[in-house]
């Protein structure tokens, strides 16, 4: 196991000149802050190192704007695009006065969820494996003042993307790199290919692992994908929808509990799965219009969540009917691989705090003994009206969510995991900043439909 000595031989071995801690903002963006490595000592693993978080979004009011970055031992690596030598670690982050975890550190969040899971004796580990898509764009112009607004983008043909051979599919050597770049900073990968929209739209799986360290990686993977672009020339963007009329960007998110070493997803029930995994799924449906606000917390994200589409707005269950919200999938019949795979969440999205959420709301769904009503085998575009009245939907505006997430909350207040006052912080946030910015600014598309009237 790392220990902040096993940390300093390697800072010492590898010649570092400088540490670079890293930290969450409420949204979601990895924050950085520089020191002299002579700067990093055992005790500094216990006293951390002062920095001012009033201007961190979401997080302290300046008059209680000092914090302390703790670094983690346990997760440090070479950054491997600075010229100076630089050990990257993840930091934890504590209120000076106190001297306890910061309660507005997703990272904090993402902990406590695995603790609470612990104490619920239903399991031991949660683990999440998260499917995020993004666009690679040749480049990107936007601009939004008072008099003008507007964004252009190169892109090639629209839905022709999906596993085309090279030279159709010409990013396989910029995926490639990106893959390599990731094992090399210890990410463990499955596969990488060409998505199904145009513009070098592009997946890349990693390994399922704990929801901590799930979330941590997700950033690391964000922060290696942009940097091996910017080296191409090119740009990134996760996005859940920035081309109109071609596939968005989504984060089908795998998830499944064990205890004790083993599984507890399988089973003989539906599809192969136990009845904690169907009460799982009772919880991520019932709990969906909530889960909303902080798996899909954009206003863009509701531009991708469109009903009539390919996107997974309806809120129900299916073995491999991917037009549900939750899917199992049926690759392999091993009780190891049984898992639900949730398809609403978008790469916008806090991994700490939505893989958070997740996870409590399938853990009250197994405490409340939740039925998930019966499965959606049928193809949804085959449904009568009044059968697609009977499923429930994902909400369909940033807005529709942080209203729903105010009205069910509960389930996410259990064992202080997440707080009111937390709460409370990131829906006026969310409000003030993105709906009601939005709202407030003339669409370019409102001119071609009203400029003449």
């Amino acid at each position: 196991m790392a220990d902040p000595k096993s940390v300093l031989e390697f800072a010492k071995r590898n010649d570092v000149k400088i540490l670079d801690l890293r930290f969450t903002d409420l949204p979601g963006l990895w924050h950085h802050i520089s020191y002299p490595i002579e700067q990093l000592t055992e005790a500094g693993f216990e006293e951390g190192f002062g920095m001012d978080g009033s201007s961190i979004r979401g997080w302290a009011a300046i008059h209680e704007s000092d914090m302390l970055l703790i670094p983690d031992p346990r997760s440090y690596l070479l950054d491997p695009f600075t010229e100076v030598s630089t050990l990257v670690m993840v930091a934890d982050v504590i209120d000076p006065v106190t001297k306890q975890r910061y309660d507005r550190d997703p990272r904090y969040i993402a902990r406590k969820a695995e603790l609470y899971l612990a104490s619920s004796g239903v399991a031991d580990t949660a683990y999440f494996g998260a499917e995020a898509e993004f666009f690679i764009f040749d480049n990107i112009r936007f601009d939004q003042r008072e008099q003008h607004g507007f964004y252009l983008i190169y892109r090639p043909r629209f839905r022709e993307g999906y596993f085309p051979v090279p030279p159709t599919d010409h990013y396989q050597d910029l995926r490639s790199e990106m893959v390599v770049a990731m094992q090399n900073a210890g990410l463990a990968v499955e596969c990488h290919h060409h998505e199904v929209a145009t513009a070098g739209q592009t997946e890349i799986d990693l390994r399922f692992d704990s929801l901590v360290k799930s979330a941590d990686h997700m950033l690391l993977f964000k922060y290696i994908v942009k940097n091996v672009a910017n080296q191409y020339g090119k740009t990134i963007t996760f996005m859940p929808k920035p081309i109109y009329g071609d596939n968005g960007n989504g984060m089908h998110t795998h998830q499944s509990l064990w205890k004790d070493g083993k599984p507890l997803f399988a089973g003989d029930g539906y599809a192969g799965l136990s009845q904690i995994a169907l009460w799982y799924i009772g919880g991520l449906i019932k709990h969906g219009p909530a889960l909303a606000a902080l798996i899909a917390p954009t206003t863009n994200s509701y531009k991708r969540l469109v009903p009539g589409f390919e996107a997974p707005v309806n809120l129900a269950y299916s073995r491999r009917n991917r037009s549900a919200a939750c899917r199992i999938p049926m690759y392999s019949a091993s009780p190891k691989a049984r898992r639900v795979e949730f398809r609403p969440p978008d790469p916008s999205c806090n991994p700490y705090l939505a893989f958070a959420a997740m996870m409590m709301a399938g853990l009250d769904g197994i405490e409340s003994k939740m039925d998930p009503g019966p499965p959606l085998d049928k193809d949804v575009y085959d449904l009568t009206p009044e059968e697609l009245a009977m499923v429930p939907s994902m909400p369909g505006s940033l807005e529709d969510a942080l209203d729903a997430l105010e009205r069910d909350s509960a389930f996410l207040l259990k064992g202080d995991v997440f707080t009111e006052e937390l709460l409370r912080t990131y829906i006026e946030y969310k409000r003030e900043k993105e709906v009601d910015a939005v709202r407030l600014r003339p669409h370019p598309y409102e001119f071609l439909l009203y400029y003449d009237i």
